[in-house]
C-alpha cells in the first residue's frame, strides 16, 4: 500500500500525483514579468506607500516588547519540534477532531483537495459557498474547481472580494488587493457587484468607509443563504482537535459560525502542539502581519456542538509537496511559515515589481523559497534568484527563517538540475569555466586585468557601464557595471617598485 507522510493510505485513494499542482508557477519567468511590472508607474507607487505604511506599523509594535528576540526564538523552536515530529501531531490533530465530531480527509495534492471539496459540497446539496480568506485554497485553485463543478465560491474577505470582483489575481499574502488604490476599488465595486448580488449604490464615493459599507451590504445576503462556508487555518491545536482563524473583518466570524456545514482546508505544517503553544503566535502573527498588538477576530473551534454552530465539519489536511519540502534538512525551515506577510513588506524586489510578477499565490521573499520547493525547482527555477539577498527579510521573519540562506541553496539546485538535463553548457557555465581558465595562471589574470581597461570606451556615463555585446548583455540589461579604472592595481605595483612585479606573472 502507498503511503503518505508514512501513514497508509485511505482506501481506494488514488496514486500520488507530481506535488505542486495548483496556483504556484506563473507563465512566465520572474525577470519577464517583473519587467512588464516596473513599467507601471501606478502599480509602483501603490505597492510603495502600502508597504511602508505597514512597516512603519510593524516596527513600532514590535518595539513596545523587550522579549521579542525570545518570542521569535520559541516560535522557531515550536516549529522545529512540529516538523521533527509531524506525524505524530498530525495522528493526534486526526483523532480529536474526530472525537469532536469532525471527519478528516487526506489530500495528497491540489487535485485531491479540489475533488475532495466538491464532494463534500455537492453533498451537502450546495450551489454557493462563502469562504473565509485562505491561502491553501489559493494555491489550489479551489475556486475555479468548484466553478467548474457547478459550485460558485464567493470571497468574503474585503481585500479577496476585490481581487475576485476585478477578475484579478492576489498579489500579497495578508492584502491581496494591496496594488489597487481606492479609486480603482470604487470602479470595480460600481462595475461588477450588481452582476453577482446586491450593486453598489450608484453615488458610491472612494472614502474607505463608504467602500466597506458596500461590500458590507453585499455580502450580508451572502452569508445569511450560504449552507456551506470554506475556510483556512492559521493554527490547529493538536491536544484538543481545535482549529483558529485570525482576521481583521468579521467575516470569518460570519463565516465559520452561520452556515450548517463547514469545511476548512489546511496545510499540514500549520499544526502546534497544545494551547500554550499559540499564545506565542497570537502575539507574534499580529505584529509581524498588520502591525497590531492582536487581531481584531481570533475564531477557534472544536468539532461540532448540536444547536450552535456548523453542525457538521470536515478537515483537510493538505500535502501538495510539503512532504517533499520536509524532506529537504536545508529547505524545511520554509515550513515554519506562519503567512504573515513581513517580509514581503520589507523587500526592495517586491516592493518595486509586485506580486503577480513571481506567479504563484506566495510572492516575494518566502514565496520565492517556499514555491519551488512545492513545485520542485524545474517549475519554478527562476523565483530563487528574484531577490538581491540583502537579508531584510530574515530580519523581520517572527520565525527566525533565514530566507537568503535557503535562497542560496536553492540557487545551487537549479543549476544542479540544469546541468543533470542539458549536455550543451549555459552562458554561466561557460563564463565561469573562463574565469577559472583564466585565475589558473598569474599571467593570464594579469593580462585579463589589463583588458578590463577596453571596458571604459563603453561606459555611456562617467561612472558606470550601462550596456555590454551578448551574452554579457544578459547582466547589463538591469544591471550598471562600474567602469574599469584607467590603471589596474597590478600596473600600479609594478610602476611604484620600479618596475618589478613579485609574482612574475607580467
Amino acid at each position: 500500500m502507498s503511503t503518505f507522510l508514512g501513514l497508509p493510505a485511505p482506501p481506494g485513494a488514488p496514486p500520488t500525483a507530481p506535488p505542486g499542482v495548483g496556483h504556484l508557477r506563473g507563465d512566465r519567468p520572474f525577470p519577464e514579468a517583473a519587467a512588464d511590472a516596473l513599467a507601471d508607474p501606478q502599480l509602483r507607487h501603490n505597492l510603495g506607500r502600502a508597504t511602508r505604511t505597514i512597516r512603519g506599523k510593524r516596527n513600532a509594535v514590535v518595539a513596545e516588547l523587550p522579549d521579542w528576540a525570545e518570542l521569535r526564538a520559541a516560535g522557531a523552536a515550536i516549529k522545529d519540534d512540529v516538523l521533527a515530529h509531524l506525524d505524530t501531531y498530525l495522528l493526534q490533530l486526526e483523532e480529536k477532531v474526530t472525537s469532536a465530531g469532525g471527519v478528516v480527509h487526506w489530500a495528497r495534492d491540489a487535485a485531491e483537495a479540489n475533488a475532495i471539496v466538491l464532494e463534500l459540497v455537492l453533498a451537502a446539496g450546495a450551489t454557493e459557498v462563502v469562504k473565509v480568506k485562505s491561502m491553501a485554497t489559493q494555491e489550489t485553485g479551489l475556486n475555479e474547481a468548484l466553478a467548474a463543478g457547478g459550485v460558485s465560491a464567493w470571497e468574503t474577505d474585503l481585500a479577496e472580494l476585490i481581487v475576485q470582483l476585478g477578475d484579478d489575481a492576489p498579489s500579497h499574502i495578508l492584502v491581496p488587493a494591496i496594488h489597487r488604490n481606492r479609486a480603482e476599488i470604487r470602479e470595480i465595486f460600481l462595475r461588477a457587484m450588481g452582476g453577482v448580488g446586491r450593486a453598489a449604490d450608484p453615488g458610491l464615493t472612494d472614502d474607505p468607509a463608504a467602500l466597506a459599507e458596500a461590500a458590507r451590504l453585499h455580502l450580508r445576503q451572502k452569508f445569511l443563504d450560504a449552507e456551506v462556508a470554506i475556510s483556512g487555518a492559521n493554527f490547529a491545536i493538536a491536544e484538543t482537535g481545535t482549529l483558529g482563524v485570525v482576521e481583521s473583518e468579521g467575516n470569518g466570524r460570519m463565516c465559520l459560525t452561520l452556515p450548517r456545514v463547514l469545511i476548512t482546508v489546511m496545510g499540514l505544517e500549520k499544526v502546534v502542539p497544545t494551547w500554550q503553544d499559540l499564545e506565542v503566535f497570537l502575539q507574534l502573527l499580529p505584529r509581524s502581519s498588520t502591525g497590531e498588538r492582536m487581531n481584531p477576530y481570533t475564531s477557534t473551534w472544536t468539532g461540532v456542538h448540536p444547536g450552535d454552530g456548523p453542525q457538521e465539519f470536515h478537515l483537510v489536511l493538505l500535502d501538495n509537496g510539503r512532504t517533499a519540502v520536509l524532506a529537504d534538512p536545508q529547505g524545511r525551515s520554509a515550513l515554519r511559515c506562519i503567512r504573515c506577510s513581513a517580509c514581503l513588506n520589507v523587500c526592495p524586489v517586491y516592493e518595486r515589481a509586485g506580486g503577480h510578477a513571481y506567479g504563484s499565490v506566495y510572492p516575494g521573499p518566502i514565496g520565492a523559497v517556499l514555491s519551488p520547493q512545492l513545485t520542485g525547482v524545474a517549475e519554478n527555477p527562476s523565483l530563487p534568484f528574484a531577490s538581491s539577498l540583502c537579508g531584510a527579510c530574515y530580519d523581520v521573519c517572527p520565525v527566525a527563517i533565514d530566507i537568503p540562506s535557503m535562497l542560496v541553496h536553492l540557487r545551487e539546485r537549479v543549476v544542479e538540475d540544469k546541468r543533470a538535463h542539458s549536455r550543451i553548457p549555459t552562458s554561466e557555465q561557460a563564463l565561469m569555466s573562463a574565469a577559472k581558465w583564466t585565475m589558473l595562471r598569474p599571467g593570464r589574470w594579469a593580462a585579463a586585468l589589463r583588458a578590463g581597461r577596453a571596458g571604459r570606451v563603453l561606459g555611456r556615463r562617467r561612472d558606470r557601464i550601462g550596456a555590454l555585446p551578448p551574452p554579457l548583455s544578459a547582466w547589463t540589461s538591469t544591471r550598471d557595471l562600474p567602469r574599469p579604472p584607467e590603471q589596474t592595481f597590478r600596473d600600479w605595483w609594478v610602476s611604484s617598485n620600479g618596475g618589478h612585479a613579485e609574482d612574475g606573472g607580467t
